[in-house]
């Protein structure tokens, strides 16, 4: 990850550093343990546990440094600096699909905190970037694999 700045909203900052601070002080001392009883069963070079609570210990140090390098680079998007008017991050927009009616509720997000999932889309995305810095009203165009797709931005709230 290079040092480029990490948007985040004010839950997504918490949401990082509750994370950091887990794998710290909670997820190192549990893997140091599996680590130590493992070894305890003797030979090492032949020990699954061994080496599953290693490859563990790998993925927390890795994900530690990661959140490390996110959060010194973090830039937190304030609701005071938010536009009501216009879509940003921060922004939860709904949008109708003006081909089929429906309509859909999104948060809009930096990349670090996007959860689709739980429509939560990132400003990169392509429904985001088509629909950040626009106002209620606007119809915009989003190419996806299967063609255009247009959304009409029905409402904006902080």
């Amino acid at each position: 990850m290079s040092d480029k700045e990490v948007l985040l909203t004010q839950d997504g900052l918490k949401r990082l550093e509750d994370e950091l601070e887990n794998l710290k002080s909670v997820k190192r001392r549990e893997v140091a343990e599996r680590i130590k009883v493992a070894i305890g069963y003797g030979d090492i070079s032949e020990n699954s546990e061994y080496e599953d609570a290693k490859n563990e210990q790998a993925f927390i140090e890795g994900r530690i440094i990661t959140l490390e390098k996110m959060l010194r680079n973090a830039r937190i998007i304030n609701s005071d600096e938010i536009d009501p008017e216009t879509v940003s991050i921060g922004s939860t927009v709904i949008v109708e699909d003006l081909e089929y009616g429906d309509t859909m509720e999104y948060a809009i997000v930096g990349t670090a905190e996007s959860d689709p999932l739980n429509n939560k889309i990132s400003n990169e995305s392509p429904v985001g970037k088509a629909i950040i810095g626009k106002k209620k009203g606007t119809v915009v165009e989003v190419s996806v694999p299967a063609g255009i797709i247009q959304y009409k931005i029905v409402d904006i709230k902080m």
